[in-house]
């Protein structure tokens, strides 16, 4: 067993024309003050990351990490999650993810997905150079407006919508494995990973590729209402991330996992600050530290009540006084005898 890094914090949500969130000098030394050890940082925000610059040159890529590191904090991982979106976008989608993309890529699906596909292959260049060996990514969504069995599906859509992402993924897969990165994908509502059979699923139309890795988020499991504890038990050789997001699901007679196409604040489930929510963290941290996660304990605030400044102030001692320091002896060593061949024959009565 190893101890969880953190606790750490992921950016996105923070970043503002603002001070202290207009620059990572700014943010870092916030997080630092509040007690973060580690930021995870949205590359697709440039006033957190050049990101081509950093997979270009090691030299600017050890000048950029020495100077986060200056502010008190550590690259935890690299994010492209708006770019992994556009790996796969089905048409319904076209209109709204267009704005995940630069002007000049908008109006052209294709150029899109080239544009995101060159962006991952980027982010595993600029995790190498950072020495950074897992990454986090959403997979896109091809078949995820059908993910309601009505009208029927026409038979093969599944198949050929996975056998279509698997080969957008692949050659990207296929870099990060030669620069020995970890691709996680957060499993989440709106992608075509969103539970743990659709996982296995891209795993097999992958061939069970290595790098084909999972952030574990629990957050997007109670609002599905999947048993999260489980989920660690069968996929914890998976898990190479971890967002410590809370949520909670309140059943009522109105609405269910669906929503009703309410506001975020009148959904049943709904995600809320550390603490605030229904998830049982404590077994989540004893059950990724039985399974030797070694990897960082990220906060990713997001609350449709609570303002993300008191989240993130919150946050921090939450996720420390979670953190496990795995023990080097065994809490009976106190009784140990000792033993050697001859006695532990003589134990069993083995002659």
């Amino acid at each position: 067993m190893k101890t969880i890094k953190g606790p750490a914090i992921f950016l996105a949500q923070f970043m503002d024309d603002e001070k202290p969130f207009n620059n990572m000098e700014n943010i870092c030394k916030w997080v630092s003050k509040l007690g973060y050890k580690g930021v995870q940082i949205p590359t697709w925000d440039p006033r957190c990351i050049d990101l081509e610059k950093v997979a270009e040159s090691k030299d600017f890529a050890d000048e950029y990490k020495a100077k986060i590191n200056s502010y008190g904090v550590d690259i935890t991982e690299l994010s492209t999650h708006l770019q992994g979106q556009l790996v796969a976008v089905n048409p319904a989608y076209n209109k709204m993810f267009d704005g995940f993309a630069p002007k000049e890529f908008r109006n052209d699906p294709k150029k899109r997905t080239e544009w995101a596909t060159n962006q991952l292959i980027l982010a595993a260049k600029a995790s190498k150079n950072l020495g950074i060996k897992v990454h986090v990514t959403f997979s896109g969504a091809l078949v995820w407006p059908y993910m309601y069995p009505w009208p029927q599906r026409p038979d093969g859509l599944v198949h050929t919508a996975f056998k279509e992402l698997s080969r957008r993924w692949l050659p990207i897969l296929n870099e990060y494995d030669s620069n020995d990165v970890d691709l996680c994908y957060e499993i989440h509502p709106g992608e075509d990973l969103h539970d743990g059979l659709t996982f296995e699923k891209f795993l097999k139309y992958t061939n069970n590729h290595s790098r084909v890795k999972m952030l574990y988020d629990p957050s997007h499991f109670i609002l599905q209402q999947l048993d999260y504890l489980s989920h660690i038990d069968i996929y914890h050789e998976y898990i190479k991330m971890f967002h410590v997001k809370d949520a909670e699901f309140n059943s009522n007679g109105k609405a269910g996992v669906y929503g009703g196409y309410a506001d975020w604040k009148d959904r049943p489930g709904r995600f809320r600050s550390l603490g605030d929510g229904q998830i049982d963290f404590k077994s989540i941290f004893s059950k990724l530290t039985k399974y030797g996660y070694d990897g960082w304990a990220v906060l990713e605030w997001e609350c449709c009540i609570k303002s993300n400044i008191q989240g993130a102030e919150e946050g921090s001692k939450f996720i420390s006084d979670h953190i496990i320091n795995v023990s080097e002896k065994q809490f009976d060593d106190f009784a140990d005898s000792g033993s050697n061949k001859e006695e532990l024959n003589e134990i069993l009565g083995i002659d």
